[in-house]
This record gives C-alpha cells, structure tokens and sequence, in this order.
C-alpha cells in the first residue's frame, strides 16, 4: 500500500496524458475537417475516411491491444503504442495529400487501439484497495472531461493556430510520456505470463481469435459508419464475431475471455456504458452544429459553448470518490443517467427559440454534472472482480464498448433524423433520441444495483 502511495504522484499522471491525447485527437477531427478538406483539396467522401479510417483500427485493434498487455507486458506494450501513436500523429500533421492522411490516420487508430486498454490495465496493475479506486475515479473523469474539453481546446487550436499543430502537439507529450514511462513504471511481464492447469507457461496471443476480432470488429464499425457496401459488412461482421465467440470458447489463450462477460456486475456495466457513451458522444456531435446553423455561431464559439458543461463535469467528477463511498457505486451511475437525461430534455421542453443562455447553457450544466459522476464508476465495475490474468481483457472490453457506444449513437440518431430539413425541428429530434439512448443505459444500470444488490444478500 506504501509503495502505491509513492508511485501516486507521478503514474497516474503519465496514464491520464497518455489517455487524454486520444481523446484530444478525436475533438481535433470534429473541429478540423474543414480546414483539412480545403488544405488537402478533398471531396465529402475522402474526407469521410480521414475519421473512418482511425475509428475502423480504433474499433477493430481495442481487444487485440489489451491483450497484448496481458500476454508481453503492459509497459512494453504501452511503451509500443506510445511511439506508434507519436510517429503517426506527426505524419498526420505533416500530411500532403489523401492517401497520407488516411493511412497514418488508420496507424494513429492503431496505436490508439493499443494505449486506450493497456492504460486502464496499467492503472490496476499499480494501484491497489481505496488508491486503486481513486485512480479509476480518475481514468473515468478523464474520459468524460476529455470529450467536452477536447472540443474546446480542438477549435481553439484549429481556429487560432492550424489543425496540424493539434496533432503535432501529441509528439512532444507522447515522447515525455515515453521517457517518464521508462524510467517511473515498473515492468510487469512477470505478472503477465499465463498458466495452463499443469503449471506450463501459455505466454502466447491468440492468433485466430485476434484475426477475428479484428475483421469482425473493423467490419462492423465499416457497417455503421461506412460510405458504400455496408449491408457486406455487418454479413461479414456478424459472420467472423460469430466464429470469434467459438474460438474463444475452444482456445487454451483466449484474447476475450469469456468468463468475463459470467459476471453480471461487470456485463451490465458494459452494456449502461454501451448506451451511456452513446448517448452523451451523440450530444457533443449534434449540438455543435445545431449551434452554428441555428445561431451562426463559429466552430471555435460552438466550442467554446461547452464551457457550461465542461466546468460542472470537471467540479462533479472530484467528487465521484466521495460519493461512491457514501452511496455506492450503482446507485450513483443511476443518478448521473438521470441528470443527463434532465439536460437532454430540458433543451426540448425549453425550445432554441429561447436563446443560447437559457435553451442551452443551462441545461448543459445539469448535463455536465451527469457525465462527470458516471463514467468513473462505470469504468469501475467494468474492470470489476478481475484478475491479472485477465485485467487487459477487461480493460480492452471496456474500451471496446466505449468506442462502439460513440458510433452506434452518433449513427443512429443521424439516420433517425436525416429526413427533417430545419435545423431547430431536427436537433429537438436528436435530443429526444439521445434521451431514449440514456434511457437504456438507465434500464441497465437498474439491473446492476440489482445484481449488487442480490451479492450483498448472500
């Protein structure tokens, strides 16, 4: 307990950055894509590739990286996807024309595929007891403040600066995060080498499975987000997840184990953060440009007004430690669902024609406090009841779920809606759907207070 103390101070640090330039290269690309089309000279449908090429590996590559922490070593691993992601981004930056951008945009996802699962799997490697929760409380702010401030920061860089320096930006941190790695996270390959009932070393990755997953994966987030030909990627998808689950079944080293998904503390989490992410990634998608067309704001000033959000997120997040003490972690996502789904419909029931400050602002407060309080614990009885065998694994899941939660969400309120033509009708739409969203995502979080409940009686 001691020795976590010590190392508090400097490697929670180092897994936070490496995690928030993931999420600050996301808000970049919301904030960039028309200055990257007119500098590059793209068409919409090249331009669309520039994002579905880094969320088709983001998606695909999440359990394939966390599992590679498992099996080689989580601070080999991170250490790996920090200096792919750092090299990819400055290529980015420094891209000339279509094919560059697109395909160190597709590296960068990879590399992002690798640190997203190995931090949170790095974090529960280091910290144990009251600090270890403490440490996730942190990991799940950051995943929460990351996506409204990064919205801020991106135009701010985008509009003041250019969109290549939001990308060049990640090479100086990634490398000081490399070198701070090396020097300040202990190496845990001893921990990570897998045993078979005799006792002989399994220390292998699971090549069928990782092949399958990656295909099946990348094949369905093709079919959501995907320009042409998506009807043969969900086929495909659905074809070689299907084969994924059987190989997990019959391999010794399973990438996923399947005994994860036993815990129904853990898979309800999953499936309320599935929504959750859904819900709340739609929103920043969405209100953004239903700012610019209905009040002719700037994308740095439709940046700028997440503020109201941002500020609460970061204030209610602080004391997410506090409260899950006190309540419980359960019960608290319960409550933060419900404080999003007030801000969501408080703009509805409000009407735009009221104003920024009063349609907006102010429910952006309420909504800002709910995000702040959720995604920690959810992040917390995601990884809940794991083993070191298996806490790569997890880590990979939850991200897995996080990133399938963005584009299914975004997709579906953005096909729901694409048939209403005025902006104030269309985004009173999108609002509505995005409250039924969190509305599953309510549902599921009732089952895993349930499902506490029920362990706490026994």
């Amino acid at each position: 307990m001691d020795k976590s103390r010590e190392k508090f101070g400097i490697v929670l640090p180092i897994i936070l950055l490496s995690y928030f330039m993931i999420l600050l290269d996301n808000s970049i690309i919301f904030t960039s894509t028309v200055k990257i089309a007119a500098d590059l000279q793209l068409n919409s449908q090249t331009l669309a590739w520039v994002s579905s090429a880094y969320t088709l590996t983001f998606g695909g590559f999440q359990l394939f990286g966390g599992r590679m922490g498992d099996v080689y070593g989580r601070k080999r691993v991170f250490l790996i996807g920090l200096l792919l992601f750092s090299f990819c981004s400055l290529m980015v930056g420094l891209s000339t024309n279509a094919v560059m951008i697109i395909s160190m945009r597709a590296f960068q996802g990879i590399g992002s595929a690798i640190l997203a699962p190995t931090t949170l799997a790095l974090l529960l490697d280091n910290y144990q007891g009251t600090m270890r929760t403490r440490a996730i409380a942190a990991y799940g702010a950051t995943a929460g403040i990351g996506a409204s401030f990064g919205l801020v920061l991106g135009g701010v860089i985008a509009s003041v600066f250019s969109w290549r320096y939001g990308f060049f930006l990640n090479v100086p941190v990634g490398l000081l995060m490399f070198f701070l790695t090396l020097h300040f996270i202990e190496d845990n390959e001893g921990k990570s080498l897998i045993e078979d009932n005799e006792g002989k070393s399994r220390n292998h990755l699971d090549i069928a499975g990782t092949l399958l997953s990656v295909l099946g994966l990348s094949a369905l987030v093709y079919s959501i987000d995907g320009t042409s030909h998506q009807v043969l990627a969900l086929i495909i998808a659905v074809i070689a997840l299907s084969l994924f689950v059987y190989v997990e079944r019959v391999v010794s080293s399973p990438i996923m184990p399947l005994r994860l998904f036993t815990d129904w503390q853990r898979s309800s989490a999953y499936i309320a953060r599935f929504f959750f992410i859904g819900a709340a990634f739609a929103y920043f998608f969405v209100t953004p440009q239903a700012l610019q067309h209905i009040y002719g704001f700037t994308p740095l000033l439709a940046g700028l007004a997440f503020l109201p959000a941002t500020i609460p997120q970061f204030i209610s997040a602080l004391q997410v430690s506090r409260l899950s003490i006190k309540f419980g972690n359960a019960r608290l996502i319960i409550a933060a669902i419900v404080f999003v789904i007030v801000g969501v419909l408080m703009t509805v029931f409000l009407g735009m024609n009221q104003g920024y400050w009063i349609a907006v602002a102010i429910p952006m407060v309420v909504f800002g406090i709910g995000q702040g309080l959720a995604l920690s614990p959810l992040t917390v009885e995601g990884v809940a009841n794991t083993d070191p065998e298996i806490a790569g694994a997890a880590s990979g899941v939850v991200n897995t779920v996080h990133q399938f939660g963005q584009s299914v969400g975004m997709s579906v309120v953005i096909a729901l809606t694409s048939g209403v033509h005025n902006w104030s009708t269309s985004y009173r739409e999108q609002l509505l759907i995005i409250a039924v969203i969190a509305g599953m995502s309510l549902i599921a979080a009732l089952v895993l207070q349930g499902s506490q409940s029920r362990q706490q009686s026994r």
